[in-house]
């Protein structure tokens, strides 16, 4: 399954509904924008099939999804906490 698909299913939207597609694909950039940012290699922040990758992103997109998010502070500071132990391990760390 593509990583929209399966945003997709962690917002409640269905696959078939598109009219949300645009602005997921760009939360998920947004997300490995700020793994990157983080200091996570790039090629692992890309790494769709790599399931903290693909749980930080989700996480990114459940958070800043639509205006009136009651879960976003909750979301938000997961997202970051995943930041974080990602960029401190060595299997993920950029390359210096």
């Amino acid at each position: 399954m593509a990583l929209l698909d399966d945003v997709k299913l962690a917002l409640r939207i269905a696959p078939s509904q598109t009219q949300f597609d645009r602005e997921i694909e760009d939360l998920i950039a947004a997300a490995q924008g700020e793994l990157i940012r983080a200091g996570v290699d790039p090629v692992k922040a890309v790494d769709h099939a790599d399931p903290l990758v693909k749980r930080a992103i989700v996480t990114y997109c459940k958070a800043h999804f639509g205006w009136e998010n009651s879960d976003y502070e909750r979301l938000d500071a997961a997202f970051w906490r995943l930041v974080e132990h990602l960029s401190l391990s060595a299997e993920y760390r950029a390359p210096d």
